[in-house]
C-alpha cells in the first residue's frame, strides 16, 4: 500500500434486526467501493444490526469469525472493510462492536467502550462495555484508530488512541436527531468534533453514520472524510450513499511537524495526575467522608 489511501464510507439504513437483508445491503456497498478503487470502506456504527437491533438480541449475535462477515470480506478483495454488529464474545457476553476484515479474515476488532445511557440511548441495557484501546497498523505508514460513536464524546480515550500511534480516526457512528434531545444539535456537534480531532492530532478522519428513521430516532447522515488539518475532503447529505477521498501520509507528516500535539503530550504527568485523583478519590476516601 503506498502512502496514499483511498477511504470511503457507506451510509444507509439497516434492515432491523435482520442481518441476512443487512449482509445484502453490504454487499451491494461493497461493489461501489470497489469500483471507486477504494483501500478502505467504513459502515455505520452496528451496520449489520441496525441502531435498535438489540431488541431481537439473541436471535442476530454473531462471532466475530462468522462465515457470512467472512465472505463479504472475500468480496471485497483487498478492501479493508469496518463493519458493525453485535458480537458474542466468551462466556455468553455481547458486545456492539466494529470488526475490521481483509482477505477474507477478521485482522482487528474493538468493542465500544463508552456506552450511552442517557435521552433515548440505552445501550447499557444490552451490551457489555470494552476494555481496550488500542489501534491496528494496515501498512507502514496507516495505522488505524478505531473507536464507535460515543467512544469519540470521551476525548480521553482518542488521546489513547493517538498515543498508540493512530494516522486514521475511523468513527463508525449511529447518531440520530433526536437521540440527546432538541438542547443538543447532533449534525453540527459531529461536524465540530471530527474537525477538531483532524486538526488537532494532524490526522485524517472517517466518520459514517446511518441514515433514516428507526423507531423514534431519525438518523441525518451527514458521513464525512476529513483531512490532517481539519478540512472536509468529502461530505454526504441526508439519503444513501457512498463518499470517498484519497488521504495522503505527506501531508500527515506536515501538519504534525507544524503541530506536534502527539509528540507534546506529557504521558509521564498524565500518569501521575491521574494516579493521584485515584488516590485522592479511591473508594476508600469515598466511604470515609461519608462517614
Amino acid at each position: 500500500m503506498s502512502q496514499t489511501l483511498t477511504v470511503a464510507a457507506a451510509q444507509f439504513a439497516s434492515h432491523i434486526g435482520d442481518p441476512d437483508a443487512n449482509f445484502g445491503e453490504h454487499h451491494v456497498w461493497v461493489a461501489e467501493a470497489r469500483k471507486a478503487e477504494a483501500d478502505v470502506l467504513v459502515f455505520p456504527e452496528l451496520s449489520l444490526a441496525g441502531h435498535y437491533g438489540a431488541e431481537r438480541l439473541l436471535d442476530i449475535t454473531m462471532k466475530r469469525n462468522d462465515p457470512r462477515l467472512l465472505a463479504l470480506s472475500r468480496a471485497a478483495g483487498e478492501t479493508i472493510l469496518v463493519v458493525g454488529f453485535i458480537e458474542e464474545g466468551p462466556a455468553a457476553q455481547f458486545y456492539n462492536a466494529a470488526g475490521v476484515y481483509k482477505g477474507g479474515r477478521c485482522i482487528y476488532l474493538h468493542r465500544k467502550i463508552n456506552l450511552p445511557s442517557y435521552g433515548k440511548l440505552i445501550e447499557t441495557k444490552y451490551y457489555a462495555q470494552g476494555r481496550f484501546v488500542d489501534t491496528h497498523a494496515i501498512s507502514e505508514d496507516w495505522r488505524l484508530g478505531l473507536l464507535i460513536c460515543a467512544d469519540l464524546w470521551n476525548p480521553a480515550l482518542v488521546h489513547l488512541a493517538f498515543l498508540h500511534g493512530a494516522t486514521l480516526l475511523v468513527s463508525p457512528i449511529s447518531s440520530g436527531v433526536e437521540a440527546v434531545g432538541e438542547a443538543f444539535d447532533n449534525p453540527a456537534g459531529w461536524a465540530a468534533t471530527m474537525h477538531f480531532y483532524s486538526m488537532m492530532y494532524g490526522a485524517p478522519s472517517v466518520m459514517a453514520n446511518r441514515v433514516g428513521p428507526e423507531e423514534d430516532l431519525t438518523f441525518w447522515g451527514g458521513s464525512r472524510i476529513l483531512g490532517p488539518f481539519g478540512e472536509p475532503l468529502a461530505v454526504a447529505g441526508t439519503e444513501p450513499e457512498l463518499i470517498a477521498a484519497t488521504v495522503d501520509y505527506a501531508e500527515v507528516r506536515r501538519a504534525r511537524a507544524l503541530l506536534p500535539t502527539v509528540r507534546d503530550s506529557n504521558m509521564g504527568l498524565v500518569e501521575r495526575e491521574m494516579n493521584r485523583l485515584i488516590d485522592r478519590l479511591g473508594v476508600p476516601d469515598i466511604i470515609r467522608d461519608d462517614g
